[in-house]
């Protein structure tokens, strides 16, 4: 039977103010006690973030989600050695990224499962006009100049990169996860973001050059209107 989700509970009834939600130490020491169930709490809380942190270490949606799930297999495992002296959020990221090396370092593969769920694409508010074909591709084409510019940072300034800016993290709160002073955060994140958006700079240049391009059948097609309009048509002979 799967476990009610405390989170996602709808309002009170009859008005009554919702409580406030549980904080992460609280849950511990309810699921400490026998409430397994809460640890889906846990789960919802924090999939984002240790997805992304664990991508950024995998190549792979399909490996980095079965690392995930060990992750938190292996947190629940150890739940009663969470001593308080840094966040639990903290905790568990670090959790999670040293399952990810781990799994690297091992040199496991996975394979990965066809995505039968694709997410839909946004209509931007306030445009009436219907996405095309051509925007998505644009758009898809976008999301892997990202991507491929994302993974080709250095693994170091990658990791600060998703933390800091994608999940939004403090400096401070970055700098616990991945157990470096503040100021090696800082310098990781200011070359990453040099490293990224020059990257981004070369690829798009690259694309941008692709964009109406003008030749083929559309090119002749012009050529042959221009000249039907400008050159007069040749006088039958006499």
């Amino acid at each position: 039977m799967r476990p009610r989700s405390v989170e996602r509970l709808g309002p009170a009834q009859g008005g009554a103010p919702e409580p406030a939600p549980l904080s992460d130490e609280e849950i511990v020491r309810r699921v400490l006690s026998g409430e397994t169930p809460l640890y889906e709490m846990i789960m919802r809380r924090y999939n984002q973030r240790l997805f992304r942190a664990v991508r950024a270490l995998l190549p792979d949606d399909s490996e980095a989600e079965d690392v995930l799930q060990e992750a938190y297999v292996r947190a629940y495992e150890h739940l009663a050695q969470f001593e308080g002296r840094a966040s639990f959020s903290t905790w568990l990221t670090r959790i999670a990224i040293h399952e990810a090396l781990a799994r690297r370092r091992r040199g496991g593969r996975f394979v990965s499962l066809p995505d039968d769920e694709s997410a839909p694409v946004p209509v931007e508010v306030g445009n009436d006009r219907q996405r095309t074909p051509e925007d998505a591709a644009s758009s898809g084409e976008l999301r892997q100049i990202l991507d491929h510019s994302l993974q080709e940072l250095p693994e170091s300034l990658r990791l600060v990169f998703m933390l800091r800016e994608v999940e939004g993290l403090s400096t401070e709160e970055t700098a616990d996860c991945l157990d470096i002073s503040v100021a090696n955060t800082k310098v990781r994140l200011h070359r990453a973001r040099a490293l990224l958006q020059a990257k981004i700079d070369r690829q798009l240049g690259t694309e941008v050059r692709k964009l109406h391009q003008f030749a083929g059948a559309r090119c002749d097609r012009i050529v042959a209107r221009v000249l039907a309009r400008i050159v007069p048509p040749e006088r039958p002979a006499d």
